[in-house]
């Protein structure tokens, strides 16, 4: 219930400051969107812990680039595998743990 109420307010601040033109974010994905995919996919404390460090890098001391959220732990196991029913593209890295990417394509 908290995940949904925070991912709501996460969706009016995007759709707010979409509509006034606002938009300087250093990073892809921006802070806001990187902050979204962590709720949805990782607990909620490890969620803010992430998205808090990444909203204080988001500044001219660093460089800004590609930087996705990772997984902790891969549980999800979908139930068809056609590419427009995929939500996230899951990369591993060296750590055991997963990079989480959108599917542009996904139209669920």
């Amino acid at each position: 219930m908290l995940k949904k109420f925070l991912l709501s307010i996460l969706h009016l601040y995007q759709r707010f400051f979409t509509l006034i033109g606002y938009g300087s974010c250093r990073y892809y994905p921006t802070c806001s969107e990187y902050a979204k995919w962590e709720f949805e996919n990782n607990k909620i404390s490890s969620a803010f812990y992430h998205s808090l460090t990444r909203i204080l890098r988001c500044n001219q001391l660093f460089d800004g680039g590609i930087d996705y959220p990772l997984l902790d732990k891969l549980s999800l196991k979908p139930k068809n595998l056609a590419v427009d029913t995929i939500k996230y593209w899951l990369v591993p890295n060296k750590k055991n743990r997963f990079y989480i990417i959108k599917n542009f394509a996904f139209k669920g």
